[in-house]
């Protein structure tokens, strides 16, 4: 019997290529003799042996005495025995499933072996922080910590330097711009007309979309750099921080561009929900209109979200493919059709672990701040936007803090789940087992 890979012979040896039907050695030594233990035979024939017997490492030899003109013990279950796992959906392909083209499921005690059942598909080679297999959710954040605790030195300093910049544009643009521009005390004053309330309100969503963006802009910017360490650890290698500069340079102008697409398809969207209401509103029907505002931003925010996490996979495909801005949209598009509510999902879970534990070193510092600013303590606890200077840098300080945490978080499970979702459709999993290294990793061939 020739044993192929991944199908080894039940709970024996390779059989050197010798086929059940044709001559071979004698049968079991213990086989008695009708010469010299002459039995009952009610046949007068002899005992019954087949002139086809199978090779003898198929089968064990029966143990102990054995009576005269006893019939050996039959070879084990022919057809239905041993049948390999299914392929296709919800079984191990011929790719390997889990890791690709893996050896041995008849390993002793495993798939194959006698009195033994199925023990599932070896480990997947694991060069980095995560096996090269299709992930679960823990794995995925599992992942992302991993790179950020065995490359510390590396993430951190990029998060606190992208944190850095960020903060202090965020702090600048509260104090010179926001402060003496925009003003939300009528949202607490009970005598307020609708008119006030309605430009309040605007200047609250306007403060807020603007420290959005500048916060939104320096994910968008860790991301790039931590892609390329996160796609290293993966296969186990370190990157340093020039290096990985050295490796985004080329795509940066493009990142930006990207994210300047993504953020006027977002706000456009919103924008464009909110424009019949406005209409309405100007002809004089104020509730009405108001009330058509608040469902028309609801339904194209809705709309907006859906775009957001489909071209979500965007960053990472632009920065590792070297693709356009229009290739990186599509490629995300295919890699998260039939995957949106799991990719949003995931995302979603990170992105709230990292701002929990954030929040837990950026509250202090903000109460801290209030404490020390008398102004800055009024304004956080009548919730208006106009903060004092001693206030924006302290809480400031707990922002930078904060953002070393969930920058490195949030990116490598961006970067994480994008390979995750190549290794699911494209089997990337065999070309990164080449790239770190491991041999024989997908390369069994039936018959070898």
């Amino acid at each position: 019997m020739n044993d192929t890979p991944g199908w080894a012979s039940p709970g024996s040896a390779p059989s050197d290529g010798q086929e059940p039907g044709t001559s071979g050695p004698a049968g079991p030594a213990d086989r008695p003799d009708p010469a010299q233990h002459p039995g009952p035979d009610p046949q007068g024939t002899g005992p019954k042996w087949s002139k086809e017997q199978p090779p003898p490492s198929q089968w064990s030899a029966p143990t102990g005495p054995q009576a005269p003109g006893q019939t050996p013990p039959p070879p084990p279950p022919g057809p239905g025995w041993g049948a390999p796992p299914p392929s296709g959906p919800g079984g191990y392909s011929g790719h390997g499933g889990y890791g690709g083209g893996h050896q041995g499921y008849g390993a002793p005690g495993g798939y194959g072996a006698w009195g033994g059942g199925w023990g599932g598909p070896p480990p997947a080679a694991k060069p980095g922080v995560i096996p090269l297999r299709p992930l679960g959710v823990g794995e995925i954040l599992d992942g992302a910590v991993s790179t950020m605790r065995t490359y510390w030195r590396t993430v951190l300093g990029i998060s606190l330097t992208v944190a850095i910049v960020t903060q202090i544009l965020v702090i600048l643009v509260q104090g010179l711009v926001l402060n003496d521009r925009l003003s939300t005390e009528a949202l607490n004053d009970p005598n307020a007309t609708l008119s006030e309330l309605t430009r309040a309100t605007g200047d609250a969503l306007i403060s807020s979309s603007v420290i959005l963006l500048i916060s939104v802009i320096g994910a968008i910017a860790a991301t790039a750099l931590l892609t390329t360490i996160t796609s290293r650890a993966v296969l186990g290698k370190s990157v340093t921080t020039g290096e990985a500069w050295r490796d985004a340079r080329p795509q940066v102008l493009r990142l930006f561009g990207l994210l300047f697409l993504l953020l006027l398809m977002t706000f456009g969207l919103v924008l464009a929900g909110a424009v019949p209401g406005i209409l309405v509103a100007a002809t004089g029907s104020g509730d009405a209109g108001g009330a058509l505002v608040l469902l028309g931003v609801f339904g194209a925010g809705i709309v907006a979200l859906w775009l957001w996490f489909r071209f979500s996979l965007a960053s990472p495909a632009l920065m590792l493919e070297k693709q356009g801005i229009v290739k990186a949209l599509s490629r995300s598009a295919k890699l998260v059709r039939g995957s949106w509510w799991r990719v949003f999902g995931i995302q979603l879970l990170a992105t709230l672990i990292a701002n929990i534990v954030a929040a837990i070193v950026v509250i202090p510092f903000t109460f801290l701040a209030g404490a020390l600013s008398g102004d800055g303590a009024t304004t956080f606890l009548n919730g208006t936007t106009e903060f004092g200077w001693t206030y924006l840098i302290i809480s400031g300080v707990g922002s930078v803090i904060g953002s070393m945490i969930t920058f490195p978080i949030t990116a490598g499970v961006t970067v994480l789940l994008y390979i995750d979702q190549r290794i699911r459709r494209e089997a990337l999993d065999l070309e990164l087992a080449r790239a770190a290294g491991v041999q024989g990793y997908g390369t069994a061939t039936p018959g070898s």
